[in-house]
């Protein structure tokens, strides 16, 4: 790929070599379109993105914590670029006043730049049946706020939060759509896009079951998987046949139609639809299935709904291992800012676990190894396949040396 180097020694520190990996154009391309340096002298759109983006790596809980971190050598001050230290006010200012957006903008610029790296290392299930097909998931995931410090995002009456509206690409592994809002915004109209191209298969879950949607995904030629509402009303039409000793948990696979005047008064009634019941033995509990696929085996529609556990999975690693639940600002500029670099954050992490790394590792653990080098002198290569294996014996000096601040860092 040509994006590493293969030696053990760098002149840039660990967490330099992360942000280097996205291309200066593009970060300018964000920063000009949104006029986001315009009447900064200091602060610019890039030092933000370094300050905030070391504040996600080294887990940073306030913004003196960040200055602090950085601040604590002329030469690494330098080695990330920035002519000097940011301090704390004049982060506080840069997050309050410049535009989210620009971040947002980086973000789908960066996925974009990567796709095809991403694509290429494909690490999800496969589901042999659909294994050419497009597979969206969607989910959303809310953070809990202090109402009376983010009083912009109100949700109950004494209580704040916001929600992470994310359609996920199953073929990238990474979120491709994400939207950000108060989190009394109900999941069915948290995208602004939930139709898609042709034969694209969504997966999501009851919070998205919807008539009318339904509808205009059937007449997109889109496939659906979600759970049905309790309440639903449906005839069953006929019941399909199950395989002999095999897919045990599969308990009945239907035909049906929904009966609801709702669903007769705005058309979705007409149509065939398919119910499969699944067994859970994990939560001892059956879990009906709403599918408009009827050609597709009963074990593949299960296996679809199953899916949806890797965007659980990602919201349970970005929760855990970055800044997202403890924020450096209060305003909703500084808190969409803060989302958006985890997430750019998050895609460059994974960009390196999985092009570099020699050996699948947990991506918790990889961040923590990340987390604990971030300033030593080191490649990636490195860091990913070298660091941490097995105990390393000190060689004796044959005398002693002077040591330089930079030697310091260069571990």
């Amino acid at each position: 790929m040509g994006l590493f180097r293969r030696n053990k020694n760098n002149n840039k520190p660990l967490v330099k070599q992360i942000i280097d990996l996205v291309p200066p154009w593009i970060l300018q391309s964000c920063t000009t379109t949104f006029k986001s340096d315009k009447g900064c002298s200091k602060y610019k759109t890039y030092d933000q993105f370094v300050a905030l983006t070391f504040g996600q790596l080294n887990k940073c809980h306030t913004l003196s914590d960040i200055s602090t971190g950085i601040g604590v050598s002329e030469i690494f001050i330098s080695d990330l670029g920035l002519k000097q230290s940011p301090a704390r006010s004049t982060m506080s200012d840069g997050n309050k006043n410049r535009d989210w957006q620009v971040f947002e903008s980086l973000y789908y610029k960066l996925l974009s730049h990567y796709k095809k790296v991403l694509s290429k290392q494909y690490q999800s299930h496969i589901i042999e049946e659909i294994k050419h097909k497009t597979i969206k998931l969607i989910d959303s995931s809310t953070i809990s706020l202090c109402l009376s410090m983010f009083d912009w995002a109100k949700f109950r009456t004494a209580k704040g939060g916001i929600k992470i509206h994310t359609c996920w690409d199953d073929a990238l592994m990474i979120p491709d759509m994400v939207n950000i809002t108060e989190a009394k915004v109900h999941d069915r109209y948290g995208l602004a896009q939930l139709i898609f191209p042709k034969n694209t298969i969504i997966v999501e879950d009851r919070a998205y079951f919807d008539f009318l949607l339904m509808l205009n995904r059937i007449e997109a030629e889109n496939v659906f998987v979600t759970r049905i509402k309790s309440n639903t009303t449906y005839h069953s039409i006929t019941e399909l046949d199950l395989p002999d000793n095999i897919d045990q948990h599969i308990l009945k696979d239907e035909i049906i139609e929904l009966t609801s005047t709702k669903a007769k008064d705005c058309g979705i009634a007409k149509y065939k639809l398919r119910l499969v019941h699944v067994y859970k033995e994990d939560e001892n509990k059956v879990i009906e299935i709403i599918t408009n696929q009827l050609e597709w085996k009963a074990i593949t529609i299960a296996d679809l709904y199953k899916k949806r556990w890797d965007i659980e999975l990602f919201f349970k690693a970005l929760k855990q291992n970055l800044q997202v639940k403890t924020f450096v600002g209060t305003s909703e500029n500084a808190v969409k800012s803060q989302i958006y670099i985890a997430l750019t954050t998050y895609l460059l992490l994974e960009l390196i676990r999985r092009t570099i790394s020699k050996k699948p590792t947990a991506f918790s653990n990889f961040v923590e190894k990340i987390r604990m080098c971030l300033c030593f002198y080191i490649t990636l290569d490195y860091l990913c396949n070298i660091v941490g294996e097995g105990a390393k014996k000190v060689k004796q000096p044959k005398q002693l040396e002077l040591v330089t601040q930079k030697d310091l860092f260069s571990g």
